[in-house]
């Protein structure tokens, strides 16, 4: 193995996603698979998660999956329970459940004011707790208890920099989400282990499950939202998924040992760019 393969090897990690049946976390589970990770795929969707699972499998990849809901803290317990009777531990985790869903959206027809609590909450329900704070709980502690470390990874978002406009309850929690990768990487290292890192991606506008109905119309075209976020990203274009493996890569591996704390911007220039 030369120089550099050492220095980015994740081989034999075992990975752990929650989310694992959606766009991104399928993509990346490849990535980290093709690089000799052993992966294991949690979701609330039974369907997308055993699909992506026997896909995993077919392309030669050591591939578990368990139908999880982030949000039951006991289910999360159970299954990392036994994935480290499996494995023997966990060295990374991906916390890439989350979304968004219409109703926490405003609209020329719906306000903020006329928004449903209930679905704002349910959005930073899943963004926040299922998507960061209860996996973190659970599978940290277990970091923290092996002499290894381990490597933890959230997925925030262009709405942790700056609130992005009609998805409030979206904005919201992702700005939580960089916030408490923050807190956790400091809590972690200075209470417990600094071999324990703490990090996040901030995906720019990629297309998903979730906000295709806001960036493209039925046709494919671009909605005028879709044209917005085009004309300020500088690169010109929406991102792939499989453009987060890179950055996935070099902070699960030893390239980033002394990286804790940081929320890395993947996003084609959108953040840096003021308009003018």
């Amino acid at each position: 193995m030369s120089y550099v393969e050492e220095l980015f090897s994740i081989k034999d990690k075992v990975a752990f996603f929650t989310g694992g049946g959606g766009i991104l976390a399928s993509a990346i589970s490849e990535g980290l698979g093709k690089a000799g990770a052993k992966i294991v795929l949690t979701d609330i969707n039974e369907k997308a998660l055993m699909n992506q699972v026997e896909k995993l499998k077919s392309m030669g990849i050591t591939a578990e999956g368990f139908v999880m809901n982030a949000l039951e803290r006991e289910n999360v317990k159970e299954v990392a329970e036994k994935v480290k009777n499996m494995f023997g531990k966990i060295d990374i985790l991906l916390n890439a459940a989350g979304g968004n869903i219409p109703e926490a959206v405003t609209s020329d027809k719906v306000t903020f004011w006329d928004l449903p609590v209930e679905s704002i909450q349910k959005v930073v329900n899943i963004n926040l707790f299922a998507g960061a704070i209860i996996p973190s709980q659970i599978i940290g502690k277990m970091m923290v208890e092996n002499p290894e470390g381990g490597v933890i990874i959230n997925f925030a978002s262009m709405s942790s920099f700056r609130p992005l406009t009609r998805v409030v309850g979206y904005s919201a929690a992702k700005a939580a989400v960089a916030n408490f990768t923050q807190w956790l990487a400091v809590y972690v290292a200075k209470e417990f282990s600094p071999k324990v890192r703490v990090n996040a991606i901030a995906p720019g506008f990629l297309i998903t499950n979730q906000n295709r109905y806001l960036l493209l119309n039925e046709d494919g075209t671009l909605t005028p939202r879709g044209k917005a976020v085009i004309e300020h990203t500088p690169m010109g274009r929406f991102g792939e998924p499989e453009e987060l493996i890179g950055t996935i890569i070099w902070l699960a591996s030893p390239a980033s040992s002394f990286v804790t704390g940081a929320v890395i911007p993947i996003d084609g220039g959108f953040n840096a760019f003021s308009g003018v």
